[in-house]
């Protein structure tokens, strides 16, 4: 479908790129805020990206092509601002992790709300590469070829991201339980 949209946008029917953004925004706003960890920034992110990609869509080899090609400007983007931000590098002691205690013993105790509550604060803390791949992998049903298409990066190198952004995840997870829920959950 959306080879038709781009294929009348190149003819020169601007008015069809309105489909385009209407169908990704969400999603690229959800990746652009995984990246850049601001609502404000990753709306900007969002704007630099899709104005690249009306800008460029001749480049675009195949118009089947668009989702991918348009979501490595975006996270290309996202990075590029990121950079420019100059945010906070989070070092994590790998020691901390326990790797026979599961997701489930840790949201032991909490409704779902507040489990929701607490992941995405703590994808927050996660780097913005991690994070990036968790929300693909987990929230976007991405598979690791998809992730790799999106991100330009191998699929190995997206499988140990991955794997290491798991672990960090449970890490902010904890700890972020430890220091907000102790009060209310003693």
């Amino acid at each position: 479908m959306d080879s038709v949209y781009i294929q009348n946008v190149l003819n020169g029917s601007t008015e069809d790129f309105r489909y385009l953004i209407r169908k990704y925004k969400d999603l690229a706003f959800s990746v652009a805020v995984s990246v850049v960890k601001s609502e404000f920034e990753a709306e900007e992110v969002v704007q630099e990206a899709f104005i690249k990609a009306y800008k460029n869509l001749a480049s675009l080899k195949t118009t089947t092509n668009f989702k991918p090609w348009f979501y490595r400007i975006l996270i290309n983007e996202a990075f590029k601002r990121l950079k420019k931000l100059k945010g906070d590098i989070v070092i994590f002691n790998n020691q901390i992790y326990n790797e026979d205690e599961g997701f489930e013993d840790t949201f032991r105790g909490f409704n779902v709300d507040e489990q929701k509550f607490i992941v995405s604060e703590s994808l927050k803390k996660v780097p913005s590469n991690e994070c990036l791949l968790l929300r693909l992998f987990y929230l976007e049903g991405c598979s690791i070829g998809q992730m790799a298409d999106f991100t330009g990066w191998s699929e190995t190198n997206v499988k140990v991201i991955l794997h290491r952004a798991r672990k960090h995840l449970l890490v902010v997870v904890r700890l972020l339980m430890e220091n907000e829920f102790t009060i209310e959950k003693a």
